[in-house]
């Protein structure tokens, strides 16, 4: 029951070339940078990234991944900003799925509550529907997606427990919960470990969803104060 590891490497361990990778955040807010860094020197190849965004510093997070030329596909809602992620589409190098940010977090939950698809109207009528089964509901257009599953969650809290269990602190909050339930193997770095339990009221994912829980330390001040601008 204690799911604690104590390095990075440790933490990450057996995550294999040809991968999906769910990466927790809402831009820079909530992002496990230290996990996605360390899993850039680790290397993996092959891999298939779903986020909320490609990033923007090219020496840290989902851009150093892309750069080291470890990612096959990006799965995001908004691919604007990285430099990286830009001058690798537009040489061919990378493939790219734009999703609608609330069609992305459902497909995602609809991964970790087992339900295989779901029809929305978003995106019908549009590019993004091509290829894709469509029906008409009550005279409105919707377009089914799928389920988004992953093999790997990397996410981050603000604290957590040696059962798994996690709390987030502020706009933090943002995917991890949702994606922590999509993965066979989930992966937490938090601020603040505990030997004791978590409060439950404090809990917003149950240890059950959490494989592996790493302390990474950082400037408390200075990310409060990110996620409440956020």
């Amino acid at each position: 029951m204690d799911k604690r590891k104590y390095s990075l490497a440790e933490a990450l361990e057996g995550i294999s070339d040809g991968a999906v990778v769910m990466i927790g955040g809402f831009g820079a807010v909530g992002q496990p940078d230290a996990l996605v860094d360390a899993l850039a020197e680790i290397g993996p190849r092959d891999l298939t990234v779903i986020a909320n965004n490609a990033g923007w510093s090219r020496e840290t997070g989902i851009p150093r991944l892309m750069d080291l030329g470890l990612v096959r596909k990006i799965i995001c809602s908004f691919p604007k900003g990285s430099e990286v992620f830009k001058s690798l589409y537009l040489a061919g190098k990378i493939e790219l799925e734009i999703v609608p940010q609330g069609t992305l977090a459902e497909r995602i939950r609809c991964a970790g509550a087992g339900i295989p698809a779901f029809y929305t109207a978003t995106a019908a009528g549009t590019q993004l529907e091509k290829g894709k089964e469509t029906r008409e509901f009550d005279g409105r257009r919707y377009v089914m997606e799928r389920a988004l599953p992953a093999d790997v969650a990397l996410i981050e809290a603000w604290a957590g427990d040696r059962w798994g269990n996690l709390s987030y602190q502020g706009s933090g909050r943002n995917f991890n919960p949702v994606m922590a339930t999509a993965a066979k193997l989930t992966i937490c770095q938090v601020h603040e470990l505990l030997d004791a339990p978590l409060d439950p009221n404090a809990i917003v994912t149950p240890g059950i969803f959490v494989n592996r829980i790493v302390q990474v330390k950082a400037d408390s001040d200075r990310l409060i104060a990110a996620q409440r601008l956020a």
